[in-house]
């Protein structure tokens, strides 16, 4: 026994890289590495102990990459084991010539040994000199890959495909011929659209409220604690890619026109924008007036104050109601039932109807209106056409001054008014696009301009709070005086109306009959004051 030589074999282990996880998922580098440096262990004689593999390049710096990492912890974990680290190939060791040999001095420092398949580590000055070279080069090759993948990058942005992660609403597809390129991705491109649309019209008053509708959607991307944060919607309003324009500080690129479908136009987005930059506004409070169609419509027709609207608890349910509340009012604190108010106005909107005689006049009148305004937007594109070319100049003269200048300051100026026309140029080509309506446009407008005209309390009998105040909007021309004694007063008419009732003497029906007139509770003028005597309500 005293004869016999210690074989006990040398402890290895083994380390992989690919440049990223779609190497990892739509190759084998990993597998195909693990392989070629498990059987050159076991050609040595070696154990092999652990695997670390890594996804990612870390930018030359290993201690950026998880494996390495967690390899070099190994090492730390067992100082009294002398370990080799095996390597498929010297790049996957380190492609910078700095942290190249900080890597190898981190393998020194835990006394362990390096070894490469196709590279053979050398303790001498020429072999360190060997491995300096192919080092650099190595270095060489990472950042003349990083310059050709950054200009590829930036060409196929020039030619308007986004290359970054797709945006909410969006997801990337295969298409022959074009690679990668964005479509819609339902059902989250309507609900950005509508999100985004709701704040450019007002809908939503403050982020906030855009926050909240995003929330209220399941299917809607969250961080990592389940939330839809601020951030996140602050980049889903302010990202010109969903105008299906693409603007790039990295590489350089303001307002260049994408292949894509938009989810908004550039209209809407501007809207935005310049509702973001305006004033702020308070966080939003319980709004009782969603269940009141008339609230912020209805006024008292004694003192001319806004209506309030409130829910009275009873013995066995609650009763909604509209009242004054302006002190010294005659009718302050006088409740009306929100159902007896809102069905006089319904019969005004009731009596809206106009005749079809007028409606044919009124198509009529529709169709010469749209002809004027197709001769108005031949002449706007004539004028529009005119800009583009002198902005066009401008962008050329620009160009050239950059060129004639080594200014840095002065070239940064010209950047700036550069991105300023382009950004005017792209508005102006937008505007152009959207003068001519569309084909069947007019058919489909006059249809639902005709449809509303035609029959307003249609869109009232639904009952929803939303339509009976678009309704209102339209048909009326200001707010509703109420007195709780005597009914509505005559409400201003909205000009449509008019123009179709031919209204006269005080009259606004269309041909409604007396008891019609009557059973609205309407008076042809507005008193000077409500009488003097108010009863009040049991439940104010």
């Amino acid at each position: 026994m005293d004869g016999l030589v210690n074989t006990k074999p040398t402890k290895a282990v083994i380390y992989c890289r690919v440049s990223s996880k779609a190497q990892e998922v739509t190759g084998h580098g990993l597998e195909s590495q693990e392989t070629r440096c498990r059987q050159y262990a076991q050609a040595k004689g070696y154990d092999v102990a652990a695997v670390f593999p890594d996804t990612i390049t870390g930018e030359g710096d290993f201690m950026k990459r998880p494996g390495m990492v967690a390899l070099l912890s190994f090492l730390d974990s067992q100082p009294d084991e002398r370990y080799v680290v095996i390597f498929d190939d010297l790049k996957r060791f380190a492609r910078d010539r700095d942290f190249h040999f900080r890597l190898r001095d981190a393998f020194r420092q835990r006394d362990a040994s390096v070894e490469c398949l196709n590279f053979t580590f050398e303790d001498t000055p020429e072999g360190e000199f060997i491995e300096t070279i192919l080092a650099a080069q190595g270095q060489l090759e990472r950042k003349q890959n990083g310059r050709q993948v950054a200009q590829k990058m930036k060409a196929r942005m020039q030619n308007g495909y986004w290359i970054h992660n797709a945006p909410i609403g969006y997801r990337y597809q295969t298409q022959k011929g074009r690679g990668k390129v964005l479509i819609p991705n339902p059902p989250l491109d309507s609900i950005v659209k509508e999100g985004i649309e709701g704040f450019a019209s007002g809908r939503f008053a403050t982020q906030a409220e855009v926050m909240r509708f995003f929330d209220s959607f399941p299917e809607f991307p969250r961080n990592r604690h389940g939330q839809v944060v601020q951030q996140r919607v602050a980049d889903v309003l302010t990202r010109p890619i969903y105008a299906g324009y693409i603007c790039s500080e990295r590489y350089g690129l303001n307002w260049l026109k994408a292949q894509h479908e938009p989810l908004i136009s550039l209209e809407t987005y501007d809207k935005v924008q310049k509702r973001r930059e305006g004033a702020a506004y308070a966080p939003r409070r319980s709004n009782i007036g969603d269940d009141f169609a008339l609230r912020g419509i209805a006024t008292c027709a004694c003192c001319d104050a806004p209506l309030r609207s409130s829910w009275s608890k009873g013995l066995t349910k609650y009763y909604a109601y509209y009242l004054c509340q302006t002190k010294g009012c005659k009718a302050y604190g006088k409740s009306i039932p929100r159902d007896k108010i809102e069905g006089e106005v319904g019969e005004i909107v009731k009596a809206l109807t106009p005749t079809q005689s007028l409606i044919t006049l009124t198509t009529q009148m529709f169709k010469d209106a749209w002809a004027m305004r197709s001769d108005q937007a031949k002449a706007n594109i004539a004028a529009g056409k005119r800009r583009l070319a002198s902005i066009e100049r401008e962008i050329e003269q620009v160009l050239a001054r950059i060129m004639d200048t080594n200014n840095d300051t002065v070239i940064r100026a010209y950047e700036d008014k550069l991105a300023k026309l382009e950004r005017e140029k792209v508005k102006q080509s937008d505007i152009l696009v959207n003068q001519m309506p569309g084909k069947g446009a007019f058919d489909k407008k006059l249809e639902l301009a005709l449809r509303f005209l035609a029959n307003p309390w249609k869109l009232w009998e639904t009952g929803h709070v939303q339509a009976r105040r678009l309704v209102l909007k339209l048909a009326f021309g200001g707010p509703i005086a109420y007195c709780r004694n005597e009914g509505a007063r005559t409400p201003k008419i909205s000009i449509p109306f008019k123009m179709l009732g031919g209204i006269s003497k005080g009259e606004f029906f269309y041909g409604a009959d007396e008891k019609t007139r009557t059973s609205t509770g309407v008076t042809p003028q507005r008193p000077q004051r409500c009488a003097s005597t108010i009863p009040p309500h049991p439940h104010a």
